[in-house]
């Protein structure tokens, strides 16, 4: 099976690769904007790939002929997306209309490639949580609008396809290019800086591992449809950010708690998502780690950068 992902320089498109470059019966194709960034070079093919750009989607899809995709492209930061809404749409939508019209005129009865598209728990208004695949979306941003626009391109295609959605990912690999919240408790407390952290929204946060793993097993058995792929620990984003500080051993004091209304962004969030993971159990096998554990591995992958 050759299996193309898209992002391959962000977090979750390295930790793909890694989970697929040595996997038995799988050709691994990395596609990303710009030169390669990861430091491990074996067991895949990196092109460099503008998925803004329809010609460049047509002519690599074209080529190479996958016969899964996973999307994990996107623009991810929600308060520039805000800011931003015309390259949020180049990003998060336009992409996709690109990959789903050049995917729906490539196909034939001995080519049908599948789309794994990546979706988020923004899509929801947080009136709620956690949530089942069924939930009505109600966006509350423009990211949170161009992610479920995408969904809805998807959604109303030809094409075979599945949606996994995820919730507020976190992990350390090669040359990051962003932050994540786990990171950024650590890497504040461990200075001694005095940080707000929201106690008023609520979230199942994923382990970028796990996330590639339940991708993998989308993949794996060409599922179609819709799955939440997260975390399996429901819990506030203080409660988060005091997790982080006790496994590192860090002060808990200098933690704030603050509501969201006390923080000026931009963007406005869904105060309480997650999601409940049965559908992921049961038709994918899909067992993630618990928070804590995560955490030990996170601990694992930063002493081994050291």
């Amino acid at each position: 099976m050759k299996i193309l992902i898209t992002g391959a320089n962000g977090l979750l498109g390295q930790k793909l690769i890694r989970r697929l470059q040595n996997q038995p019966g799988i050709i691994c194709l990395a596609a990303g904007r710009g030169p390669n960034r990861l430091t491990f070079r074996e067991g895949y093919q990196y092109f460099e790939l503008d998925l803004t750009i329809e010609q460049q989607v047509y002519k690599i899809l074209d080529t190479s002929r996958p016969d899964v995709i996973i999307h994990t492209a996107a623009m991810t930061n929600v308060d520039a997306c805000e800011t931003d809404q015309e390259n949020c749409l180049k990003a998060n939508v336009n992409t996709v209309q690109y990959l789903v019209k050049t995917l729906s005129d490539l196909s034939n009865p001995s080519y049908r490639p599948h789309l794994i598209h990546l979706s988020t728990d923004f899509i929801f208004d947080g009136t709620k949580g956690p949530l089942t695949e069924e939930e009505t979306p109600n966006p509350l941003s423009y990211y949170a609008w161009s992610k479920l626009e995408a969904e809805n391109i998807i959604r109303q295609s030809d094409i075979h396809w599945a949606i996994a959605r995820t919730v507020l990912v976190y992990g350390i690999t090669d040359n990051m290019s962003r932050s994540n919240i786990v990171l950024w408790v650590r890497d504040n407390l461990s200075k001694g800086k005095t940080i707000s952290v929201v106690d008023d929204q609520f979230r199942t946060p994923t382990l970028a591992e796990d996330l590639a793993e339940g991708c993998y097993l989308i993949a794996e058995k060409k599922a179609q449809g819709i799955f939440n792929i997260s975390g399996k620990d429901f819990m506030s984003i203080l409660e988060l950010a005091q997790k982080v500080a006790h496994h590192f051993q860090l002060s808990t004091n200098l933690i704030l708690p603050s509501k969201s209304a006390d923080i000026k962004q931009p963007a406005k969030r869904p105060p309480k998502t997650g999601f409940i993971i049965d559908k992921a159990r049961t038709i994918l096998g899909y067992n993630p780690h618990s928070f804590e554990e995560g955490l030990a591995l996170l601990e694992q992958q930063i002493n081994e950068q050291i």
